[in-house]
């Protein structure tokens, strides 16, 4: 790793908990002892738009922005963000996609269909594709908004970052209320991450 640097894009829609995720990754990668450099866009967060987050982590990090080709791993809240994402992956990139549709104004007005078949086609393009129903174990855990964390575990598994440097930035920026429900869902994603990796 030693000179390396991580490209993380996170991307989603607003209410997604995209911003929280890029945030205990970022502590993560700081008490890990690297340089990171974060960049959030909003775009109509509060109503379900586009947000997306760039994590950069390595020796010495310059720039908080991805290139297009740049990414190593994108981290998707949603099937349609992570197609819209795609071509900021590297080519030996890898695509983490929650199971989950939500509806851009578009397809609500009507105008547009959404592709049914929007992750067989990425997975059809992108070697290291997984696709897993994040939203369904954060239920079991018991609360749906803690889906962000179950991807948080997955890409904790794929980054190889110990289970608790992650947890201790959970604790750090959790409210305590979520906490438990937070740190059982980053278990199942990380347990996830290990049965199918």
């Amino acid at each position: 790793m030693a000179g390396k640097v991580m490209n993380i894009l996170i991307v989603g829609v607003g209410g997604q908990g995209t911003l929280l995720t890029s945030r205990i990754l970022a502590q993560v990668a700081v008490d890990l002892g690297y340089d990171v450099k974060v960049s959030e866009i909003h775009g109509m967060a509060q109503r379900g738009g586009s947000v997306v987050s760039q994590v950069r982590y390595g020796e010495k990090i310059y720039s908080p922005i991805i290139s297009k080709g740049g990414a190593d791993i994108i981290l998707a809240f949603e099937k349609l963000e992570a197609a819209r994402w795609l071509d900021y992956l590297k080519p030996d990139g890898m695509v983490i996609i929650n199971d989950d549709r939500v509806d851009p104004l578009p397809v609500m007005s009507g105008k547009v269909k959404y592709p049914d078949d929007i992750d067989q086609r990425i997975a059809q393009m992108v070697e290291k594709t997984m696709v897993v129903d994040a939203s369904s174990i954060a239920v079991e855990c018991g609360n749906v908004r803690a889906a962000n964390v179950v991807m948080v575990g997955l890409l904790a598994g794929a980054m190889g970052f110990p289970e608790e440097e992650v947890e201790k930035a959970i604790r750090a920026m959790v409210p305590p209320k979520a906490l438990d429900i937070n740190l059982k869902a980053f278990k199942e994603g990380h347990n996830l991450y290990s049965n199918i990796a």
